[in-house]
């Protein structure tokens, strides 16, 4: 079995990102705008992360730092799930509510 996600990137003529769109047949996604994504995926053959960061041209600033800030909570969340290791997430979480607190999203 075989699950497939796809990513479309509209450029503008300076292959700047204007429109972003996701779909994810298994998850009942179909062609669903996007402002900005991060995508990272682990080379395990050269033990490095390789990343995909866009965002458009319409993705304000103040919804970027908050995208930012989810993002940060959910690798905590990820981490905690994964390595089983709650005091490294719990430190995670303590900076994530330090980084909303800086930027006064809460």
């Amino acid at each position: 079995m075989t699950s497939e996600i796809k990513f479309l990137v509209e450029l503008d003529e300076n292959r700047i990102p204007e429109k972003l769109t996701w779909t994810a047949q298994d998850g009942g996604v179909e062609q669903e705008e996007a402002k900005a994504m991060m995508v990272s995926l682990w080379d395990a053959k050269a033990q490095e992360t390789l990343r995909i960061d866009l965002w458009t041209k319409e993705m304000p600033v103040d919804e970027m730092k908050v995208f930012f800030h989810q993002t940060l909570v959910a690798m905590a969340d990820t981490f905690e799930r994964a390595t089983n290791d709650e005091k490294m997430a719990a430190t995670m979480k303590d900076f994530c509510d330090y980084f909303a607190e800086k930027l006064e999203l809460k």
